[in-house]
């Protein structure tokens, strides 16, 4: 795939899932004149509204997914909870970027825990939890208090229970289902920030600055650019996200969300890893010349990278359930811009939009 010819205005990028992340990317690849097809379950989905086509299908209907490959040029996808068998159907019949080898290594917390300690990169303590039995065993490895962690299908806190002192650990392995699992040191930190890079076919990287971001409830509040960490440490993140990227043979934009630990030091720990465009990107959208959304299309097909240098300072926040009611207020606010992702319900704990408010770089 990184020696085959670029994808050209003009042909048709199939985007697996149709939530905002998929929305944004159909708007940017639409503006680089390439249409769009959404594939998704979900016929409520907000990405069918800016789509040249849409397949509604179960992500498992191999005749859907055959005639999906049939009329498109390449996939990619914009979340992770994606049958990794799906990828490895479709990656048969037409190309798919980032390879469903990202996917498999971040769809389970074990494996990608694995990955990150494997490459000498510093992670909380983490044990398997695979049965009732494996509970107090990782917990001598990890201490209290330590996040218990479904290996499968968790996002925006979801899948997760926190173990205190005192607290019954049989219990919050059943509070998550009694599933497989990771039990993770919980991390003393200073703040959380996130990395937001993009590696092209011909391995080219470019990162965007640094991020701070402030989370709610598990779910993301806040983003700050630029981040309030000294440009050494700065300087260290992109790097660790960049050996994350290379390790992965990643192609696409990645992120990657770290804690800057308080224990002795301010050392990175990594958090997660995204292998897809990401919330604490939105700021990109209007801070930078090439916004994530863009620059993962341009990976993707084959383009040179666009620049990721910052031309103002961002604060993005996250319009969750019913903050989006504000958006009257937030469209006549100087220097914000407004993002709604025209979803039909509204629900606690659904991201709804977002806001960035733009200030002259130095200014926040």
């Amino acid at each position: 795939m990184p020696d085959s010819p670029p994808i050209r205005p003009g042909m048709v990028i199939g985007i697996l899932g149709g939530g905002q992340l998929g929305r944004m990317l159909a708007v940017a690849a639409a503006e680089m004149g390439f249409a769009c097809h959404i594939y998704c379950p979900d016929q409520k989905s907000p990405a069918f509204a800016v789509a040249a086509a849409r397949t509604i299908a179960p992500y498992d209907d191999e005749a859907a997914l055959a005639a999906f490959a049939g009329s498109v040029d390449i996939v990619t996808f914009e979340f992770e909870n994606i049958p990794l068998a799906t990828l490895r159907s479709l990656a048969e019949k037409v190309p798919v970027l980032p390879d469903p080898r990202s996917l498999e290594a971040t769809q389970d917390r074990l494996v990608e825990k694995q990955l990150i300690a494997g490459l000498g990169i510093g992670v909380s303590a983490f044990a398997q939890v695979a049965s009732q039995s494996d509970i107090y065993s990782a917990l001598a490895r990890t201490g209290r208090p330590a996040l218990l962690k479904t290996r499968r299908l968790g996002y925006d806190g979801k899948g997760q229970t926190l173990i205190r002192t005192g607290d019954d650990p049989v219990g919050a392995w059943r509070s998550i289902g009694e599933v497989p699992a990771v039990l993770e040191a919980f991390v003393p930190f200073e703040r959380e920030i996130s990395v937001v890079l993009a590696r092209g076919r011909d391995r080219t990287m470019r990162a965007y600055d640094v991020a701070e971001n402030v989370h709610v409830d598990g779910i993301l509040a806040t983003s700050t650019v630029p981040a309030s960490v000294p440009a050494a440490l700065a300087d260290e993140a992109i790097a660790i996200a960049g050996r994350i990227a290379e390790a992965l043979e990643h192609v696409g934009v990645l992120a990657v969300e770290m804690f800057v630990s308080t224990d002795n030091r301010k050392r990175l720990l990594v958090n997660e890893i995204a292998p897809r465009v990401h919330n604490s990107g939105h700021w990109t959208t209007d801070g930078c010349l090439c916004s994530q959304f863009e620059q993962h299309i341009r990976a993707i097909a084959g383009w040179p990278l666009g620049g990721a240098e910052r031309h103002d300072d961002v604060v993005m926040e996250n319009l969750i359930g019913d903050a989006v009611a504000e958006w009257p207020a937030l469209a006549a606010e100087p220097g914000a811009r407004l993002h709604l992702y025209g979803k039909t319900e509204t629900r606690p704990g659904r991201k709804m939009g977002h806001v960035n408010r733009i200030s002259p770089a130095g200014d926040t």
